[in-house]
């Protein structure tokens, strides 16, 4: 049987059909069977065919037929016209007269070119080619990072100018305030005054109506006339109310004043770009030696799930019941919301506007909360269920979704305009999911390039995609040395887009640059089991503590 496989895999087959070759045409170089030496003749019956056995072939040149004579092979080549010609064509036909030599020796030449054209192809032109795509290929990559570097200035300029005038207009409203409060106060002062003068003088009037009819000589002998002294109109309050004064000249200068105040923003030329975004950012802060443990806030909660700051100094917490609580910085209850969720709701985040959102895995609904009362504000896709949520500073909001699958459950973010879903984080270019499947719900961030940063707790790693979805970087705390694996809970981005992540195994935050580099651990503050995170507008971490349900206020920056 192997013998007869081998003879099948070696057997040459005719040229013409699928049969067994037997004979050869040494003329035309043909492989033919028996049945096919005929139909060869006859397909080119002008041609002289020398047919032998196939053992017996002989391996040569094959001459071409001539076009202009029938029957004949051409076996020179004309320089001329550079064609092949027969015999005939240079005695009597159109090459008559025209210099030829052995179509061989042409051939021979051509073979010659052909390789050295191979050869210098090979060993010269494509190296060179070679050299030039490395070239061009590392020339785009620093274009690239240009760019992207380009592109992080200006928005870290972006923030900061941004601030700046935040800042600015803060400074106004205060004074306006102020100012106006002062002319209030100066108005209202008044008011009283004349409004008592009036009471005086109602009084005056009544009593000197009845004096008028009095008998009595000896009380109307005792009136002293008080006109003079009303007829001195009180001081009007001179009023000295702020006035805004702006100037706008588009794309070079803005400048604005106010009782004394003035603010100026100039346009920044583009060489001084790079230095000033320095020297602004570095202005901002940096990581301290040592962090500081501000306040620790116990809670009602046996269980805290969740954190989500509001302003500097407040912040609206969840976990083990179906209420939603708003505390300040020194533990005291500001606000209580009892939600629609059966067993409570999986997921809080706070809008721009200061608004509470929570998710309700029951109704499968995102919900916010206006006046104390609770509407929908998105309902999740079918068979998809709400879990943990962020709103972006672009007002977005980014919601977990979860889909059981028997034990396990699959993952995805979506990014909802109110409750439009504009963008779906799931898979990866090569279509394999991004996010592992597991019990555990998802913990997210937008840093301030437009990165999501996603604490996956099922396969214990944080995960950044760009804005478009592509995967950038995984961190898995390697880096970090911890005793125990890495167990990514909360997960928030700062003003210096620095990534900070709880972990829940080792009692610390890990915080990392927004390229995934880790910087340093923080675990020198009794965080006992950490779960839930956010970061207030002064920069201060609020990590919750899943066990004790208690929340320490943690300060971790420092102002150059």
């Amino acid at each position: 049987m192997a013998t007869s496989t081998s003879w099948a895999q070696d057997v040459i087959i005719c040229d013409l059909c699928d049969k067994p070759t037997q004979q050869f045409c040494n003329s035309c170089q043909v492989n033919l069977c028996e049945t096919c030496v005929k139909k060869h003749r006859d397909e080119f019956k002008s041609l002289i065919h020398e047919i032998v056995p196939f053992l017996e072939r002989k391996i040569q040149l094959v001459f071409p037929e001539c076009r202009e004579h029938s029957g004949q092979r051409c076996e020179l080549n004309c320089k001329k016209c550079n064609t092949p010609v027969c015999v005939k064509c240079i005695a009597s036909g159109p090459h008559k007269g025209h210099d030829v030599e052995e179509l061989t020796e042409t051939h021979e030449k051509k073979i010659q070119k052909i390789k050295s054209d191979t050869e210098e192809i090979k060993a010269k032109i494509i190296p060179k080619y070679q050299n030039e795509d490395h070239k061009i290929g590392n020339s785009i990559s620093t274009t690239k990072s240009k760019i992207e570097d380009l592109g992080k200035e200006s928005k870290e300029l972006r923030k900061l100018w941004h601030q700046e005038v935040d800042n600015i207009f803060d400074k106004i409203d205060s004074l306006g305030q102020s100012l106006g409060e002062e002319n209030l106060n100066a108005l209202q002062g008044y008011h009283h005054k004349i409004r008592n003068l009036i009471s005086e003088m109602n009084k005056i009037v009544k009593q000197n109506e009845k004096l008028s009819t009095s008998n009595n000589l000896l009380e109307v002998n005792k009136y002293q006339s008080k006109l003079n002294q009303y007829q001195d109109f009180p001081r009007h309050v001179d009023l000295k109310f702020p006035f805004l004064a702006s100037n706008i000249e588009k794309g070079k200068e803005l400048s604005i004043e106010i009782g004394g105040y003035t603010a100026t923003l100039k346009q920044m030329s583009q060489t001084s770009l790079s230095t000033d975004v320095s020297r602004l950012t570095t202005g901002i802060g940096e990581l301290m030696d040592k962090v500081r443990v501000i306040a620790t806030i116990p809670t009602n909660y046996t269980s805290l799930y969740g954190i989500a700051c509001v302003g500097g100094a407040e912040a609206w917490i969840y976990g083990n019941n179906k209420t939603i609580t708003r505390i300040d910085i020194h533990g005291a209850l500001k606000d209580t919301v009892t939600t629609t969720c059966q067993d409570g709701p999986s997921g809080i985040s706070v809008t721009r506007g200061r608004e509470l959102m929570y998710s309700d895995f029951i109704s499968d609904t995102v919900n916010i909360v206006r006046d104390g009362k609770s509407e929908t504000l998105i309902t999740t896709p079918r068979g998809w269920t709400p879990a943990t949520l962020f709103c972006t500073r672009s007002g977005d909001i980014l919601v977990h979704l979860f889909k059981r699958n028997g034990l396990q459950r699959k993952h995805k973010i979506i990014r909802c305009q109110r409750e439009n879903i504009k963008q779906e984080i799931c898979n990866d270019g090569q279509g394999n999911p991004i996010y592992k499947d597991g019990p555990y719900s998802l913990f997210m961030s937008e840093n301030n390039n437009g990165d999501v940063c996603v604490s996956d707790r099922n396969a214990d790693t944080v995960v950044v995609v760009d804005k478009t979805g592509r995967v950038r970087f995984r961190y898995d705390g390697t880096p970090a040395r911890r005793e125990k694996s890495f167990g990514p809970g909360g997960i928030v981005t700062d003003a210096l887009s620095q990534i900070i992540v709880t972990d829940i195994n080792n009692d610390c935050l890990h915080i990392l640059d927004q390229n995934g580099q880790f910087l340093r651990c923080v675990n020198d503050c009794g965080l006992g089991r950490p779960l839930g995170l956010s970061v207030d507008s002064e920069g201060r971490l609020w990590v919750g503590l899943w066990k004790s349900g208690e929340i320490k206020v943690i300060e971790y920056l420092q102002n150059k």
